[in-house]
């Protein structure tokens, strides 16, 4: 592969036609790898073996080393798995350095018998690869590994990697870097956990929503009395609770709870009927809530009932229900502090009465949304850098949901720029059966992160000035 030549900020850009040639050269390189990398079943979840995850572990570093990267490295954390640190030096003194991030641990593949193919046996796919962890978040890696051996291990930027082993179940590296910064030291980040709105529609992820959970109670009796003889005035928890949770919604299905912000959402968004076949709501079943679609889902709270304590139908007996609790989980506007938006969903329960009876509320965890600047240098590149590799302008889009590590970042380095983008998209069915990715996205979102590279080196400048 030819070597660029050196220019202020790195190399200058590689001429349109080289750098989709040297990418589609890498591309049956880049998919066999993917397809080791999926086969191991690296879930870094409680009762499941860690050996799985350290083999993936292993693989990634004998890759990176493969694509050129000598100054490996691993931090280790207290109940959590190895997370893969690696550096890249600037090519020179005033090119910026950009942060690449990915996780290789992976949801559990669910019941087998919803998958079409084995999880953990890649499989061809019409356009594709079927495995689980696949789009989420192997792609995303290989994307990052690519890019790499695109520049032949010689960036025109300074590189900085974090590639994760326990991002589905969460661990102590959410809440890490802000107390080691120099870690994760860099210009601008690419956070390779998304991908876009639709197949072909090159998107930047720019806002996510907050999340917090809480629990809510109804206790009436000492114990449940016969339904024949006291039913009628002995309080019911179970109704007591269900009216408790029927005025968290008005008539239209919109959040009625006071205090949660709302507005407008002015990115790209998703069609009814794109939503109605990506969340498998039949034709004829109204969806809840009013506005559109991004604003329902991405710059409005939400709030669902995930879980239900309450006698089962199958051991129902005759009798008035003595006690009930829910399980409530809360999304709120990427700029609202969710332990202000939780705090506003627990007064309005605990202001409640429901038949003149108090309930008892207890708030969880709140974790925040997050809401991108995108007037820099770094987004301007990316821009450029998506355009030229799906031929298309692109949108900005959100998620409803969480990525807790993107604000631990942000308050290690609050001066870069964070982007998200990558290889999934909206139909890859993460974390659902028959997860797959595209190798039309695999190779869009290598040749952006390739092209971002040489966009923002060639643009950028000491103190982010362009």
């Amino acid at each position: 592969m030819n070597q660029e030549a050196h220019g202020r900020g790195g190399r200058a850009r590689k001429g349109a036609a080289g750098l989709e040639t040297t990418v589609d050269a890498l591309m049956d390189g880049v998919c066999a790898d993917l397809k080791r990398l999926a086969a191991i079943p690296s879930i870094a979840f409680p009762g499941f073996s860690p050996e799985p995850v350290l083999q993936a572990r292993d693989l990634l570093v004998a890759l990176l080393r493969d694509a050129g990267v000598a100054d490996i490295g691993e931090l280790n954390l207290p109940g959590t798995a190895p997370v893969i640190t690696a550096t890249i030096p600037p090519p020179t003194p005033d090119a910026p350095t950009v942060l690449l991030y990915g996780h290789y641990d992976v949801q559990p593949p669910g019941d087998e018998r919803h998958w079409t193919s084995p999880p953990f046996e890649p499989t061809d796919i019409e356009g594709g690869i079927r495995a689980r962890g696949i789009a989420d978040d192997k792609a995303n890696l290989m994307v990052h590994i690519g890019t790499l051996r695109a520049y032949g291990g010689r960036p025109p930027v300074g590189i900085n990697i974090i590639f994760e082993g326990q991002e589905e179940y969460g661990s102590a590296f959410d809440h890490y870097p802000p107390t080691d910064p120099g870690l994760f030291a860099c210009d601008a980040m690419v956070i390779a956990d998304t991908g876009n709105i639709r197949p072909g529609t090159p998107t930047l992820t720019t806002a996510l929503r907050g999340a917090a959970e809480l629990l809510v109670e109804a206790r009436t009796l000492p114990a449940a009395v016969h339904s024949g003889q006291y039913g009628g005035p002995a309080p019911d928890a179970l109704l007591v609770l269900l009216k408790a949770l029927g005025t968290l919604h008005d008539v239209h299905g919109d959040v009625a709870v006071e205090g949660l912000r709302r507005e407008p959402w002015t990115g790209a968004t998703l069609t009814d009927d794109e939503f109605r076949e990506l969340a498998g709501v039949p034709h004829g079943t109204p969806l809840i809530g009013t506005g559109s679609l991004g604003e329902r889902l991405w710059s409005g709270p939400a709030i669902t009932v995930i879980g239900l304590d309450a006698p089962p139908v199958a051991d129902a007996a005759s009798a008035v229900v003595p006690y009930a609790r829910a399980k409530l989980n809360l999304r709120v506007h990427p700029r609202q502090d969710p332990k202000e938006a939780l705090a506003a969903l627990a007064g309005h329960l605990r202001r409640l009465r429901p038949f003149g009876i108090p309930l008892t509320v207890t708030p969880g965890e709140a974790g925040p949304g997050y809401e991108a600047a995108t007037t820099g240098p770094a987004y301007r590149a990316a821009r450029t850098a998506l355009r030229r590799a799906w031929g298309a302008d692109p949108v900005h889009s959100a998620s409803g949901g969480s990525i807790p590590l993107v604000n631990g970042l942000a308050a290690a380095v609050p001066d870069a720029e964070i982007l998200l983008f990558g290889a999934e998209d909206n139909r890859c069915n993460l974390h659902g059966p028959d997860e797959r990715v595209l190798l039309s996205e695999l190779r869009g979102a290598l040749l952006a992160e390739a092209a971002f590279l040489a966009e923002y080196a060639a643009a950028y400048r000491p103190g982010g000035a362009v």
